[in-house]
């Protein structure tokens, strides 16, 4: 496993790495260091935004490990983050006690403010963390193992997989709207206390979970790479080219496209966990199919199939979103997204890494590279 994480990683994917693990250090360093009065210092609430995108980050990546090597377009992946993200709020959740507006020692202050008697069964366990991490994996993971098994075994793909990866989503959307299905109905989970102990609002927590976002982030790429670069991700790239053809090779495609779709789950699940303690809350709008597809427009901007263009246009992306929606022109940011997105396919369709990745390759490949290296102008291939 060592040697094949180590033959995937070219120039570029170092430099990735090093980067994001620079950051993971950096920021904290910055903000818990340096004073206030600092040119340098990193306010906490830029720590906890970039943090944001990070986690936005490592969901693109989970889209992009689908999408651009395996051609599975999903438009409900909002879905697996949500379910993640509520996961961990429920373990934060359950650190509150008796600090609640209505003090119950059981009972989060949502249920008892509905009535509820007693703590539903599928609370049970949220308040160790251990447990709470398994759940995070486990339940985005299974989900995705499940539709996986019925919709790859009976051949569903392209744009009626997207459908109904997108009907998902609003369905479990509307179930978490619902208030007696106990998970705190259009409020969602808030007003965290704790993780593992230390104040979720502390500097010295935020500035942690950044970094643990970044070494995730970090985790989740070296694992895509290494898969995307075995006979496993060439097979992959085969099924999404020629499905037809590779199963008449003797592949079983439904078998490859349902592991790397619970794969991808399980890492978007990750990454709607390490989003919820950061930006303090989780409530059914995340299921919004809007934000799955929004999700597909930052892989499609960075570079559909290169994991760092996904990287790159999940924070891209949403540093737009964040400068839109601050100002007078927010009203306008879905027309700015949209015209985003149809600028990309008609001018841009390999996106940003993918266009200059394209453009290096046809370069070197009539030896301008090389010349310029020499000193003189490089030879014409012969015609």
């Amino acid at each position: 496993m060592n040697g094949l994480l180590i033959r995937s990683l070219d120039r570029g994917a170092t430099a990735f790495l090093a980067i994001v693990v620079a950051a993971a250090m950096i920021v904290p360093a910055l903000n818990l260091l340096l004073p206030e009065t600092s040119p340098l210092h990193v306010p906490t609430y830029i720590v906890s935004l970039f943090g944001k995108y990070v986690c936005y980050a490592l969901l693109a990546l989970s889209i992009d490990l689908i999408w651009g090597y395996c051609g599975i377009l999903s438009l409900g992946h909002g879905a697996f983050f949500a379910l993640g993200g509520y996961a961990m709020g429920m373990y934060l959740m359950r650190q509150i006690g008796t600090r609640g507006v209505y003090a119950h020692p059981v009972l989060p202050d949502f249920m008892v403010f509905l009535n509820w008697k007693e703590l539903p069964f599928f609370w049970y366990g949220f308040d160790h963390f251990a447990y709470a991490a398994l759940m995070i994996v486990l339940v985005p993971g299974v989900l995705a193992f499940v539709f996986g098994w019925f919709a790859f075994r009976s051949r569903v793909t392209g744009v009626y997989l997207s459908i109904i990866t997108q009907a998902m989503t609003f369905a479990l959307m509307l179930g978490f709207f619902r208030n007696n299905f106990g998970f705190g109905g259009n409020n969602g989970l808030t007003d965290f206390k704790d993780i593992l102990g230390f104040n979720v609002q502390a500097d010295t927590t935020r500035a942690a979970l950044f970094a643990a976002s970044c070494l995730f982030l970090a985790l989740g790429f070296l694992v895509c790479r290494a898969l995307v670069s075995s006979k496993f991700g060439k097979v992959l790239v085969a099924i999404r080219d020629a499905e037809a053809r590779t199963r008449f090779l003797g592949y079983r495609a439904e078998s490859y496209k349902l592991f790397v779709f619970t794969l991808s789950a399980c890492m978007a699940g990750v990454a709607g966990a390490l989003y919820v303690p950061q930006v303090g809350i989780i409530n059914p709008s995340e299921f919004a199919p809007a934000n799955s597809i929004e999700a597909v427009i930052w892989v499609a901007v960075g570079g559909r199939g290169t994991l760092t263009g996904a990287v790159l246009g999940a924070i891209l992306v949403n540093y737009a979103k964040t400068t839109f929606t601050t100002g007078a022109l927010a009203p306008y940011w879905l027309f700015v997204l949209g015209g985003l997105f149809i600028a990309v396919t008609l001018f841009l369709p390999r996106g940003i890494v993918g266009t200059l990745s394209h453009w290096w390759r046809e370069r070197r490949a009539r030896g301008e590279t090389a010349g310029e290296i020499g000193g003189e102008p490089a030879p014409r291939p012969a015609e």
